[in-house]
């Protein structure tokens, strides 16, 4: 019996013993499995929500989950920080700069246009440059320093947020060079609204009847025109918006882009009359706010002023949209002022629009830097312009909504409801014509110190020719 009873204990204290083992070794072996677990891992990052859309699978959705934070990126252009536009660009990116944490730094100047080229020689290129001149970002596709946007946006993605059109005057030599940002419709005249309706002045819709209204203001003892073009380097480019205008109005599309092209000489028959066209309007003292002799002088953001005085010492001006950030501080569009379309010439070519705008073009090929540009291709990136006025958005996902004035959504149904439309020719041209010797030879044309048949021939021979 005691053998019996023996056995038992040594079986009971097997089985305890066996039991204490089973539950050390599961207690030992938990902690060694805790490092392997998620919660060790590093927590995925989520972008922000944000108001614009992104291109799936770019940088700038990269960017917002901050992978990119801290950089900064330079953009170069012809905007001063304290400039009413320089304002407005900085609340357009500022949206960028919340969700992505990369610093957006504008550095532009009044001589952008001469500082540009010196700044690529010395290898100092600006990230980004704003070019209002597309002309002259084709000296740097042929140097091989633009990055061709097509290398990493998509097709699907492009076409989806420009219309074709914007895309082929950004494409130069066969690269994509740039990406459209904002522009203005320049086929526009404004006049004092107020005063113009208690005069009782229509709205001329022909060639014939704006001449009529001319002779019928002047008559009067009053003057029908504002015009200026000093623009410092830049002096002479309100005066090829004219020549371009009549090229649209008084020849053909074929003939306006074959000028454009250098194929079609500036002392053709079609150029010179076009030119001729605007002069009889130009060269009449009884027309022009301080007459012709001071049309070169007059600087073109201070040339509408006279417009606004009480009684208004000339009743139109015509430039592109972004004109109204010039005007008088509380003046009220639809009541101190409206616009209408400059009308055209001759009926057979309908009703052209002149449009203008403004390139993003990427010297430098960084991560941040292409966040930026994809951000350039959505219409949010333009809001400062749209909610303050004074541009419009090249993006064809921009809505009306979007647009913080009245005058602004009109101007972009003038625009969709043109018979045809060209971009600003000086624009496209070689910038050493079309920002060199086409603004300084109409200038001198106008000052009256050369002739027409000599702007003309010193223009042609200063064309770039293989």
């Amino acid at each position: 019996m005691k053998r019996w009873f023996s056995i038992l204990v040594l079986l009971l204290l097997v089985v305890f013993t066996l039991t204490a083992c089973g539950n050390e070794t599961a207690t030992t072996e938990a902690p060694t499995a805790a490092p392997t677990k998620a919660p060790t891992e590093e927590p995925t990052k989520e972008a922000p929500d944000v108001d614009f859309a992104v291109m799936p699978g770019g940088f700038l959705e990269k960017a917002l989950t901050g992978e990119y934070a801290g950089t900064t990126v330079t953009v170069d252009g012809a905007m001063e920080g304290n400039d009413p536009d320089g304002v407005k660009f900085d609340r357009g990116v500022a949206a960028f700069e919340e969700a992505t944490g990369i610093d957006v730094n504008y550095i532009g100047n009044k001589e952008f246009e001469a500082t540009i080229s010196v700044r690529v020689d010395a290898g100092d290129a600006p990230d980004i440059a704003d070019f209002p001149q597309p002309g002259k970002v084709t000296q740097y596709v042929q140097k091989g320093v633009v990055v061709d946007v097509t290398s990493w946006m998509s097709e699907e993605w492009l076409s989806q947020q420009y219309n074709q059109s914007w895309r082929d005057m950004a494409t130069i030599n066969g690269v994509e060079a740039g990406v459209f940002h904002r522009f203005n419709g320049k086929s526009l005249v404004w006049y004092p609204k107020d005063d113009w309706e208690a005069a009782g002045y229509a709205i001329p819709t022909t060639w014939d009847e704006l001449m009529a209204l001319n002779q019928q203001i002047a008559d009067d003892g009053d003057t029908p025109w504002c015009i200026g073009i000093e623009s410092g380097a830049a002096t002479g480019w309100a005066a090829t918006d004219w020549t371009e205008e009549m090229m649209l109005r008084t020849t053909s599309l074929e003939n306006y882009d074959a000028w454009v092209a250098g194929t079609l000489p500036f002392d053709s028959p079609e150029v010179k009359n076009a030119i001729e066209t605007w002069s009889a309007l130009w060269f009449n003292d009884d027309y022009v706010f301080g007459g012709r002799s001071s049309i070169v002088s007059t600087y073109f953001g201070d040339s509408p002023a006279p417009m606004f005085e009480e009684p208004p010492k000339c009743w139109m001006h015509k430039q592109g949209n972004f004109i109204t950030g010039f005007f008088p501080e509380g003046a009220k569009a639809g009541v101190d002022y409206g616009f209408f379309y400059f009308p055209p010439v001759d009926e057979a070519y309908g009703k052209p629009f002149l449009v203008a705008g403004d390139v993003m073009v990427m010297f430098n090929d960084r991560p941040e830097v292409k966040a930026l540009m994809e951000y350039f291709t959505v219409p949010q990136s333009a809001s400062g312009f749209l909610e303050g006025g004074g541009a419009l958005a090249a993006h064809q996902t921009a809505t009306p909504d979007m647009y913080g004035m009245d005058m602004e959504r009109g101007i972009a149904e003038l625009v969709a409801k043109a018979t045809s439309f060209r971009f600003d020719g000086s624009d496209l041209m070689p910038g050493e014509v079309g920002a060199g010797s086409f603004w300084e030879q109409i200038s001198s044309y106008v000052a009256g110190s050369i002739d027409l048949d000599t702007a003309v021939k010193e223009i042609d021979a200063s064309w770039p020719r293989p």
